[in-house]
């Protein structure tokens, strides 16, 4: 179950900051801003909603990756906490992500910038993605007679 609310809440904070520099952000705030509230002041939860967004764009506009980056681990961080505390909220999550999605820029892409995989003993590398075609990621599939 922790590790279906952590990818819920990797998935919430992915959604929430790929608004925040888009103009559909003004759409999606207010809601947004609710559900992180959990019963506090939803107006502060709103003002650190929109530092993070002014942290987002400034440090998309200077090229620093790992800042924009950051902004989505600490939303994250925020998120899986909230949902620990209050697993029930993982259904409100999930509907709110439901709603926003229609508001996601068109090839919006997910990046795993942590990633952990526990127990047993792996001899060869993890792959982890969203679509891997005909088994081999980056392969083309050859056609033609004696192909396989």
């Amino acid at each position: 179950m922790e590790a279906e609310l952590t990818a819920l809440a990797a998935s919430g904070a992915t959604a929430f900051v790929g608004l925040m520099a888009t103009e559909a952000w003004n759409q999606a705030r207010g809601r947004v801003a609710r559900f992180l509230a959990r019963g506090e002041d939803s107006e502060a939860v709103d003002a650190e909603l929109e530092e993070s967004r002014e942290e987002l764009i400034a440090a998309r506009r200077s090229g620093d990756e790992d800042g924009a980056a950051d902004v989505t681990a600490e939303w994250r961080i925020r998120i899986r906490r909230a949902l620990r505390e209050n697993p029930e909220a993982a259904d409100e999550l999930r509907g709110l992500l439901d709603e926003l999605a229609p508001l996601q820029p068109a090839g919006t892409t997910v990046s795993i910038t942590n990633n952990t995989i526990s127990g047993g003993h792996y001899n060869g590398p993890v792959l982890m993605a969203q679509t891997i075609h005909d088994g081999v990621h980056g392969a083309a599939r050859r056609q033609g007679p004696g192909t396989p």
